[in-house]
């Protein structure tokens, strides 16, 4: 391996990210400046040599040292050309959000987003600006408990993009166990509605981040499904539909978010359905989505979940196998690779481990893990930057170049990140 240098200023992809939550954080709102003491300096900005995420990415070590963080100073002066952050045009030039599409194909088949938006706002940022083309939709649904200051702060950056919007709807749900299926569905009502052709809707949580580029997913979906569903999971063993909620099932090898009912059904499925557990990520058909709303099936099954754990993990995978609704896939079983996860049982089989941490058996992926990740053919990674920044800003760095690399129209500059940064007020050593 090639000495990696500690001397070189490299890439800084939030930089931008930093300041702009830093004004963010500088401008409470009055009713809250008293209760929400700001503490601007807890976001973190990364700076590190070009070489370090290449490196990374080929499975080489890098020197402790080279993963230096900065953190925005609290009194200094904010550099003048990041002052006109309220500047829509100039916002999405300075954050580095690619405005047109990269190709026709990208332009011709578009794709909608339901995202729960995260705590942080410099995390939401990075995964829209990942995410983001212009001929694609996201519709945002903020916890209700978030406080004032973060929802404010949440629509006036959305209110930035004409196809990026707030759930409409932010009712309370009578039942907690609900109140994530529900805030989907409102917002699949919001999307259908709204003036955007899209073509397959996904949700995402604030703290994932893709794998593959826009191009890849939309690619994946029309050659592999061709206008089905995506909605992995089974019929849990009989061993694992427990009668008391204490059995514990054993974890499909394809998804992080398999668990069978762990609370008794309280009562018949409605319809005589067959109940499925599976994973609470899915790509879904436009048309799917419009019998979701307005299904007999599909409201008495939103109706009987209010009485069972986690019904995101049932309600999807449960509607999409009855023959007769769009798209449906009967039998898939764990097909269509939507999240990538590792698991401390599966070492030596489909991994040699986490070079994280693990959390519950699943890992919280490290820099080691980088080499792995990339190669798998799941659209995106569940991660905490908090563990380590830099797997989220390596991510990033290779997910924009390889976008930029398939792209079939000439970059624009501002899409390119900086080889260089003048945010940095600590030295490297």
């Amino acid at each position: 391996m090639s000495q990696l240098r500690t001397t070189k200023a490299g890439l800084v992809a939030c930089g931008m990210i930093c300041a702009f939550v830093f004004l963010y954080l500088r401008n409470p709102d009055p009713e809250e400046a008293e209760a929400e003491p700001t503490h601007p300096a807890v976001v973190e900005c990364g700076f590190y040599p070009d070489e370090l995420c290449s490196a990374l990415f080929d499975g080489k070590k890098a020197a402790p040292q080279i993963a230096q963080f900065c953190k925005p100073p609290q009194n200094s002066e904010v550099p003048a050309h990041l002052r006109s952050l309220g500047n829509c045009s100039r916002m999405a030039q300075g954050l580095h959000f690619i405005t047109r599409p990269l190709s026709a194909e990208e332009g011709n088949f578009s794709l909608a987003y339901v995202i729960h938006a995260p705590k942080e706002l410099a995390m939401f940022v990075r995964l829209l600006r990942a995410i983001y083309a212009p001929q694609n939709v996201y519709c945002v649904h903020i916890d209700e408990k978030a406080p004032k200051k973060f929802k404010s702060a949440m629509q006036t950056f959305v209110d930035c993009f004409g196809n990026v919007f707030l759930l409409s709807k932010t009712q309370k749900v009578a039942h907690d166990n609900l109140r994530r299926l529900q805030a989907e569905i409102d917002c699949m009502r919001d999307l259908v509605h709204s003036p955007f052709q899209w073509h397959y809707v996904m949700n995402l949580c604030g703290q994932e981040f893709p794998i593959k580029t826009n191009q890849e997913i939309i690619r994946y979906i029309r050659t592999r499904w061709k206008g089905k569903n995506i909605t992995p999971g089974v019929i849990p063993p009989p061993n694992t539909r427990p009668k008391t909620g204490q059995s514990s099932p054993e974890p499909s090898p394809n998804e992080n978010s398999y668990t069978p009912p762990n609370t008794m059904f309280k009562q018949k499925a409605p319809h005589n359905l067959t109940i499925y557990s599976g994973s609470a990520h899915y790509a879904l058909t436009r048309k799917f989505v419009g019998f979701i709303l307005t299904d007999p099936r599909a409201k008495d099954m939103l109706q009987w979940s209010k009485d069972i754990h986690s019904p995101e993990q049932h309600y999807w995978v449960t509607l999409n196998q009855l023959k007769d609704a769009p798209g449906a896939t009967p039998d898939a079983g764990w097909e269509g690779h939507i999240r990538a996860t590792k698991r401390r049982t599966e070492a030596g089989d489909g991994h040699k481990g986490c070079t994280g941490h693990d959390a519950q058996d699943t890992c919280v992926y490290g820099l080691g893990d980088l080499p792995w990740l990339i190669q798998l053919p799941a659209f995106f990674a569940t991660l905490e930057p908090s563990a380590d920044p830099l797997v989220v800003v390596c991510l990033e760095r290779r997910h924009r170049l390889k976008a930029l690399q398939q792209a079939e129209v000439p970059p624009e500059p501002h899409w390119q990140f900086p080889q260089e940064s003048h945010f940095n007020s600590q030295p490297h050593h």
